[in-house]
């Protein structure tokens, strides 16, 4: 089983965005249960807040669903406890990981052939270019799990 989980600053957009995208994907191409998928923050700002409306209404808009999820802070102890920690952008993870010996974080575009961040939606309001970038990152991350 792979163990995956979707880093942002708070929890509430991009991360959670891209762990139920993915869930979706998995779930269609018939191997979720090769996989499991979370999503956490690297700040402590919205933490136990819900994923933000604008981010359900993008899902529900796509026809992705999703559960009652709670904004959680990533630890040290998930970079032992996951096999991939992917970040929307590169802020933080390395510092809260304590570096990557092991080489697991990745950023989400990475998977795509890019190399910019996801924009935070939460300051641009632009949660449609979010979801492209997300979804294309999904997408292609799901194609190398497959391989």
């Amino acid at each position: 089983m792979t163990k995956i989980l979707f880093v942002c600053h708070g929890n509430i957009c991009r991360s959670p965005m891209a762990e139920f995208i993915l869930k979706d994907l998995v779930r269609k191409a018939g191997c979720a249960a090769e996989v499991r998928i979370a999503s956490a923050a690297t700040s402590r700002e919205e933490l136990g807040s819900p994923i933000y409306p604008p981010a359900q209404r993008q899902l529900r808009s796509h026809g992705v669903p999703f559960d009652d999820h709670r904004a959680r802070q990533m630890t040290r102890a998930d970079y032992d406890a996951y096999d991939l920690l992917i970040g929307m952008d590169s802020a933080n993870m390395r510092r809260i990981c304590g570096g990557d010996p092991d080489g697991k974080l990745q950023l989400l575009l990475h998977y795509t052939g890019q190399t910019h961040d996801v924009a935070d939606p939460w300051y641009t309001d632009d949660f449609d270019a979010a979801w492209r970038d997300i979804e294309s990152g999904c997408r292609a991350l799901l194609a190398q799990l497959k391989k």
